[in-house]
């Protein structure tokens, strides 16, 4: 995951725990969601379990790496949705699970501070522990409306007010269960947080975990001397010299999120057109969505000479080729993007732009624009820097940025009383930029190879593409989900 969200210079500071008040209890506050009521009945802080074998770090800073600094201060979701267990379960079995795994991921039980020399962000592993927020809902599983997270996923997950991590457990009235998660882009991405939920998941199931984290930040030092790619210069920028933000007055452009599926036979059909099988299903996929966003923009005659932007996320674990990354708990991503006039999109095939996409990963995916992209960060600190897809301004273009959540392992999140029936990442961003997921089915016998895509662009963009494409686009439900 890495998300459009510029830094504040207020938000660099993350406030420290005020106390380790280990359980308030009745405290029964409530909020309002579309027609039903969340209720909080229980608050507690879940610290690392404690072991004299297995000593934890106290007051432990972990430096964050160049990568790490590319990330602004903001808190992702995710929350998975699971029908009433056929036994009686207490939330007591999912917060000793937490303590347990928190004793290998000790970082989501410290918090982000700001080095007090360079005002950069560091992670204090202080073994404050991780809040835990238990509600109840008047509402029942098939009541919900999953396509619209800001109706559904947005009052399952915790509003993280200290630390680095924050769950809500929430009990339906039909006796369902969501677990919602709230964590720190800052100290993890999409990859980092998927292996815990699995290890959370596994020792709650009592079976051995699957990974053991990494939190070497030496994997990504930058080189000595540095080796300076002016390349770079065409990708990133220093926040300093982002645009004014502008207020958005037109309804149609306020960004906002829904959620589809995409059954396997269309994906195929995709690939298919974009190249007979010689792109991947994500090009194939980002190709004829961007063809779609441009094609909404050249509606407006103004737009059709201006330049479109779509970025794609990469993950560096294997580029970096050392075994050890590929458990390494943080941040290794890139968002390379290319950039096409409004019009070209318009007209040209899906092939050509299918083209387009691949030029713009083929130039990325590789451990030299990683090391790289490293080195030059170096050179910019303690200035923040970001990709300049996200300083899109209000006079340019639409852009977007692609990622792909194929390794979120949604069906595999079952706590011991059976796999999720939907589960998601939720990214409720202020940017112009949009933000697209592309994820597996949740559905358990997804042997087809489905697809749930998460969209996060503007209204208008979105009723469009509905209108356009509702063949490939079919909104999440209760009968696709079988709920």
């Amino acid at each position: 995951l890495h998300f459009p969200c510029p830094p504040s210079s207020s938000s660099l500071h993350s406030l420290k725990f005020l106390s380790r008040v280990s359980s308030h209890s009745s405290l029964m506050t409530t909020s309002e969601a579309r027609g039903f009521h969340v209720t909080t009945t229980r608050k507690e802080i879940v610290a690392p379990a404690s072991s004299p074998l297995l000593p934890l770090p106290e007051n432990m800073i972990i430096s964050v790496s160049n990568l790490d600094l590319l990330l602004p201060p903001v808190d992702i979701n995710v929350c998975f949705f699971y029908k009433k267990p056929l036994y009686n379960t207490t939330n007591d079995v999912l917060k000793t699970s937490l303590a347990e795994a928190l004793v290998s991921y000790y970082v989501l039980a410290g918090e982000v501070v700001a080095n007090p020399i360079t005002g950069e962000s560091e992670i204090l592993c202080n073994n404050g522990g991780v809040e835990v927020v238990e509600a109840a809902a008047d509402v029942e599983l098939r009541e919900l409306n999953l396509h619209d997270p800001y109706q559904s996923i947005a009052k399952f997950v915790p509003m993280k007010v200290h630390g680095a991590f924050a769950i809500q457990i929430t009990e339906l009235k039909c006796r369902s269960l969501v677990v919602g998660c709230t964590f720190d882009h800052r100290i993890a991405d999409a990859f980092s947080m998927n292996m815990f939920l699995l290890s959370w998941a596994e020792i709650s199931r009592s079976d051995a975990t699957s990974y053991v984290p990494s939190f070497n930040r030496s994997l990504l030092n930058p080189r000595r001397p540095l080796v300076i790619d002016s390349s770079v210069d065409q990708m990133y920028m220093p926040v300093t010299s982002l645009p004014l933000p502008q207020e958005t007055t037109n309804p149609d452009n306020i960004l906002t999120s829904r959620i589809y599926y995409i059954k396997a036979d269309v994906v195929r059909e995709l690939q298919t057109l974009a190249g007979n099988g010689k792109r991947t299903k994500l090009e194939s996929f980002s190709a004829f969505l961007w063809k779609l966003v441009a094609k909404h923009a050249a509606t407006t005659t103004d737009l059709k000479l201006l330049n479109s932007k779509l970025g794609i996320v990469v993950d560096g674990r294997k580029k970096l080729t050392e075994q050890e990354t590929n458990t390494y708990f943080g941040n290794v991503l890139s968002v390379p993007f290319g950039e096409q006039i409004i019009d070209d999109l318009t007209h040209k095939s899906l092939s050509w732009v299918a083209d387009e996409v691949h030029k713009v990963l083929e130039s990325s995916v590789t451990r030299d624009h990683f090391l790289n992209l490293i080195d030059w960060i170096e050179t910019r600190r303690p200035v923040p820097v970001l990709s300049r897809i996200y300083g899109t301004g209000s006079e340019e273009g639409p852009a977007f940025v692609v990622s792909s959540g194929k390794s979120f392992p949604v069906t595999r999140i079952d706590f011991g009383w059976g796999s999720p029936v939907f589960g998601s990442y939720h990214l409720p961003l202020g940017s112009r930029t949009g933000y697209v997921m592309t994820m597996p089915s949740p559905v358990v016998d997804n042997s087809a190879g489905d697809w749930m895509v998460y969209l996060h662009l503007a209204k208008g963009q979105l009723k469009f593409i509905e209108q356009e494409a509702p063949h490939v686009f079919k909104p999440i439900d209760n009968d696709y989900l079988k709920i």
